[in-house]
């Protein structure tokens, strides 16, 4: 659970009862410092002269808001649309790529109201009947770590459950999980667990669950019905690196029930990155060995119109036939659903 050292309500938002939900739940806690804010500033509530004080002590704060604008990000290849419930993370990876999205203070933003936002949801999947629409509900954060106190994903996954046309789906590095097990979700809400290599989780995954914690929590989610998934991201080319996301294949095998209620996923993603994030990984992790070599790289632009620096076409071809053969050996049920 993401514990932080601040939490900042906007200007207006304690008229929401989940608001005041959140501030009672901390309200006795001497540590914490409790802050309203009266003006639109929020960076200027959070201490730090460096960038290195200033991403830290983002890191450690919480902002309690309202969502204003209801127009939804498109979500590919993962859904048709980002759900907007939650933006940042308690978590330090290295290479997470809201090092450069969420500026020099990357405070988690939580966003109460939750009524409003699936309203919106029910009008974009309206546009699209009949076919089903998917929402993501982690696109710019990591949801569980303040599930406990905004029950979010709780409300969410109730409310798709209800649904005929929606799915959902959310992906995490943390553990946090036994408040959703006993939901009505009906197999609307897919739960994906990001994993990867001891090598990748102990070198740049830094305050998030170990590898253990986050298998055991999947079988959770399993054991409670749930469709689950795992994202294997980024997965980045380095010595023995086939033999160890082979080991974590295995794995998994070895420690996932036999019998399942739906067929387990997998989404691959390598390891990308642009230039601008390259440049606040290097100042925020002066010591990092993250493989950040341009030269080394192919440059391509995504779907948001800004460039990323991807694998070339020989080592991307190589990621993509070694997964799809491994999975499909050892997984004999499982699906990928893409490999980017």
């Amino acid at each position: 659970m993401f514990k932080p050292e601040r939490i900042i309500f906007e200007k207006g938002v304690l008229e929401y009862e989940r608001a005041n939900k959140i501030k009672d739940y901390f309200q006795s806690n001497p540590k914490i410092e409790i802050l309203e804010m009266s003006n639109n500033k929020i960076k200027s509530y959070i201490p730090g002269d460096t960038l290195h004080e200033q991403y830290r002590s983002g890191k450690k704060t919480l902002v309690v808001g309202v969502k204003k604008s209801l127009k939804f990000q498109t979500c590919k290849p993962s859904a048709h649309y980002q759900l907007p419930l939650v933006s940042g993370c308690m978590g330090q990876c290295e290479y997470c790529y809201l090092n450069t999205q969420l500026g020099d203070k990357p405070f988690i933003k939580v966003h109460v109201n939750i009524e409003e936002i699936l309203e919106q949801a029910k009008k974009y999947t309206v546009e699209r009947l009949p076919e089903i629409t998917i929402f993501e509900g982690s696109a710019t954060s990591d949801p569980i770590p303040v599930e406990p106190y905004t029950g979010a994903l709780a409300e969410c996954i109730k409310y798709f459950g209800e649904q005929e046309h929606n799915r959902f789906r959310f992906v995490t590095k943390y553990t946090d999980v036994d408040s959703l097990c006993n939901l009505e979700h009906h197999g609307h809400t897919e739960v994906r667990f990001s994993i990867n290599t001891d090598t990748i989780i102990k070198g740049y995954e830094h305050f998030t669950a170990s590898w253990d914690k986050r298998i055991e929590a999947s079988i959770k989610m399993m054991a409670s019905g749930y469709p689950v998934g795992f994202l294997i991201a980024p997965v980045f080319i380095y010595p023995n690196w086939q033999e160890e996301y082979r080991e974590v294949l295995h794995t998994l095998k070895e420690k996932l029930p036999n019998t399942l209620d739906y067929p387990i996923t997998f989404e691959i993603i390598s390891h990308r990155y642009t230039t601008t994030a390259k440049n606040r990984i290097l100042e925020i992790f002066p010591e990092t060995t993250l493989p950040m070599n341009d030269e080394e790289r192919k440059f391509k632009y995504g779907q948001f119109g800004y460039g990323k620096w991807i694998y070339p076409k020989d080592e991307m071809k190589m990621i993509q036939e070694f997964f799809n053969e491994e999975i499909g050996h050892i997984f004999k049920e499982g699906q990928i659903k893409y490999i980017i």
